[in-house]
């Protein structure tokens, strides 16, 4: 569940919990509407964890001369963040 989806379901939550005035016999609006919102709400809270937890990584290059043979080197490394693991 993204963030967005969070978000969705929490307006929808409120909506059909706070702005619809509609009586249906086999169904309560209003609990639908607040079950609604409390998933949108462990959702939203799930995207922020997802994003905070995402992996960075750095790329450097280096370019250079080898000393011995005199031809243009480049070197490429990669860094992945793992301490938020």
């Amino acid at each position: 569940m993204s963030l967005g989806t969070g978000i969705v379901l929490f307006v929808v939550g409120a909506i059909l919990a706070f702005a619809l005035n509609v009586q249906v016999s086999w169904i309560d609006l209003h609990l639908v509407g607040y079950i609604l919102m409390a998933a949108g709400v462990v959702g939203i809270i799930l995207g922020i964890v997802l994003i905070t937890r995402r992996r960075t990584a750095v790329s450097t290059t280096r370019q250079g001369v080898d000393p011995v043979s005199g031809e243009r080197v480049t070197r490429r490394s990669t860094d992945v963040d793992d301490t938020t693991i």
